[in-house]
């Protein structure tokens, strides 16, 4: 099962899939208040991620999306990542890792110069999950001046990108 984890660009066909997803862990898992009405870039995912150097990836196990992974180009030459969850059955088995991977490779491929995202303090694993992976802790002032952040994001993160860089 878990050993055959596929990584797809997201088609509209995983839309139901990835709201569940993402409100189960962020409402049930996370108790983080936050509904979909106040999520509308999942209602349209293709026109918000999937701009200019943007994107948005979900990995799949068979037809069940078990994580997700989106960039937003914010600048053109530097990407915001967003909406990072994976199923927690399926954590621990090189899932984020795989989704990591394919939005660094994508921006390696178009010369992206840094990956940065918020986060917020509650989310100590991801921290770890981040840091683990090459991305450095910094301040909101030290992000570029066009970086969308989040009303609740308190914790900043950014990876600069070498040229066809993955991450081991």
């Amino acid at each position: 099962m878990k050993n055959s984890i596929q990584i797809s660009t997201y088609h509209s066909q995983y839309q139901s899939q990835v709201i569940d997803l993402i409100l189960n862990i962020q409402q049930k898992e996370f108790g983080v208040p936050i509904t979909l009405e106040q999520q509308p870039d999942l209602l349209k995912i293709p026109d918000f991620y999937q701009q200019d150097n943007g994107n948005f990836w979900v990995a799949l196990d068979g037809d069940k999306v078990i994580g997700t992974i989106a960039a937003i180009d914010f600048d053109s030459k530097n990407l915001a990542l967003r909406k990072m969850f994976v199923d927690n059955s399926y954590r621990g088995y090189g899932v984020g890792k795989k989704l990591l991977n394919s939005l660094v490779s994508w921006a390696g491929e178009r010369k992206v110069g840094e990956i940065c995202l918020g986060t917020i303090d509650k989310f100590t694993v991801a921290h770890k999950f981040y840091e683990n992976n090459g991305f450095v802790r910094v301040t909101k002032s030290e992000l570029p001046e066009s970086f969308p952040i989040m009303l609740s994001d308190n914790i900043f993160y950014s990876l600069k990108i070498q040229h066809h860089q993955t991450i081991e």
